[in-house]
């Protein structure tokens, strides 16, 4: 047996058969760049597969060493990527900016980091395990560009409709490109080193060749626009890096924006980061201590069992111990099912996350009668859940040698977990006025109750809603 077939052997102990048996085909028969930046979600849509099936297989052929992951922070208005990283730790800086776009971007979680996944070498070998071999076109598609971008299979034949001229430029070398400028935006890009030169062309055609200079190197500058008119132009390159760069002259025309505009959802760090398996293979490897990373939204649950101190004084140890054992089992299982992940349990008590607050609350509305269930199939009626649901922007953060969470929402989801009464599902204003949430709870037929409370720690009354 070969070591592929010993490592897809191993993979399918753990992962479903049918992503096993898709990724195995892939290794075989896809072309080089569609085992690049894999994009699960894209995969998942394209084959008929269940997504959070795929990102777990995906996930555990990484811990196999079968694909690398790749956590890539790209701009939400090119797509390009800005800084691919091994690991959530080098993704230390506060904002990035992208030269393409002349803008800058804070660095948070929700949309802003895509996760991928590349066949490792070991498996397959590449074109794009050697990215300085690329031809322009492919470095544009496999490197530059992430996987949110939906490129046409015939990339090369769209890009000549946006390009005047291109170069290979080794290192070191100079180029003298000779060109007529048209009339509008004009860019110079470099996608290796993320170079971006504007020239704003505009008036009457000049009479005379008109000269630029544009100096690739690792310094990043300011992006500034230069002046010019109509006509011929004499623009020198010079790479100044250790590596080739892949300078093009293009025009911001419909077909540019056509192609910057075709998207497809991606899987994002904070959907990873609430991702049951990630989060039991990566525990306390994600983030590096003092490390803290901004999620804009994210949804916190919290639940305790109910007077769980008497129900060890009625049943005895073993029996109660028993139970809350399944108690545990059961939330983690239908939390993972409503694509969450449990944080942490302290005692009696689960902190989980969720992208999203309707799939919180449909997870609780589960955990409750879950509960239910169990106490009556154990004779144990008084097995209750209190359950506080809260949304809102944190920080992801390393406490305790663990990826946990920081900030007022966590606080708050707390609180409102602790003003729950038996088999009450406490949510805050923010969850309810969620569009997907107000759709699930008119679905179930349950109607919130609103109440204004003033939480312990927390300076401004609350607006809270009782689901009974």
């Amino acid at each position: 047996m070969s070591e592929t077939e010993t490592l897809f052997a191993a993979l399918r102990q753990s992962a479903d058969e049918k992503v096993v048996d898709m990724l195995e085909r892939m290794v075989r028969d896809a072309p080089d760049h569609a085992l690049n930046k894999m994009n699960a979600l894209d995969l998942a849509a394209k084959e008929g597969l269940e997504e959070e099936q795929v990102i777990a297989a995906l996930l555990k052929a990484v811990g196999l060493g079968m694909f690398e992951m790749t956590w890539s922070l790209m701009c939400p208005s090119c797509a390009g990527v800005l800084s691919a990283n091994r690991s959530l730790k080098t993704l230390d800086k506060a904002q990035y900016n992208c030269a393409f776009c002349a803008a800058g971007y804070e660095t948070t979680l929700d949309n802003l980091v895509e996760v991928t996944f590349t066949i490792s070498p070991r498996l397959r070998k590449i074109a794009a395990h050697t990215p300085d071999q690329l031809p322009a076109a492919e470095y544009l598609r496999q490197i530059f560009w992430s996987s949110a971008i939906d490129l046409p299979a015939d990339l090369e034949k769209l890009l000549a409709e946006v390009t005047l001229e291109s170069v290979d430029l080794p290192p070191g070398e100079r180029a003298i490109l000779s060109l007529q400028l048209p009339q509008g935006t004009v860019i110079v890009f470099d996608p290796v080193t993320h170079t971006a030169q504007f020239l704003d062309v505009s008036g009457e055609e000049a009479s005379e060749r008109q000269n630029l200079s544009v100096i690739f190197n690792k310094v990043q500058v300011p992006v500034d626009s230069v002046a010019l008119r109509p006509g011929p132009l004499r623009l020198a390159l010079e790479n100044r890096t250790e590596g080739r760069v892949l300078p093009a002259v293009w025009v911001t025309n419909q077909a540019l924006d056509d192609l910057l505009k075709r998207r497809k959802p991606i899987l994002n760090a904070k959907r990873l980061l609430t991702n049951q398996t990630f989060r039991d293979i990566y525990r306390t490897e994600t983030l590096a201590i003092g490390q803290r990373l901004k999620i804009l939204s994210l949804t916190f649950l919290f639940s305790d069992l109910k007077d769980s101190t008497a129900l060890y004084e009625r049943v005895g140890d073993l029996t109660a111990f028993d139970l809350v054992n399944e108690h545990f089992r059961l939330l983690q299982e239908i939390i993972a099912s409503e694509r969450g992940a449990v944080v942490k349990t302290v005692g009696d008590a689960v902190m989980a996350t969720f992208e999203t607050p309707d799939r919180a609350i449909a997870a609780a509305i589960r955990m409750r009668e879950a509960m239910s269930d169990l106490g009556a199939e154990r004779q144990h009626q008084s097995l209750r859940l209190k359950l506080g649901i809260h949304e809102g922007s944190c920080l992801a953060v390393t406490l305790n040698g663990q990826q946990d969470y920081f900030g007022q929402t966590v606080n708050v989801a707390s609180r409102v977990q602790g003003l729950a009464d038996s088999r009450s599902i406490m949510v805050t204003e923010q969850v309810v006025e969620n569009a997907d949430a107000r759709a699930l709870l008119e679905t179930s037929g349950l109607k919130p109750t609103p109440r204004s409370v003033a939480l312990s720690g927390i300076a401004d009354k609350v607006s809270v809603y009782e689901i009974s």
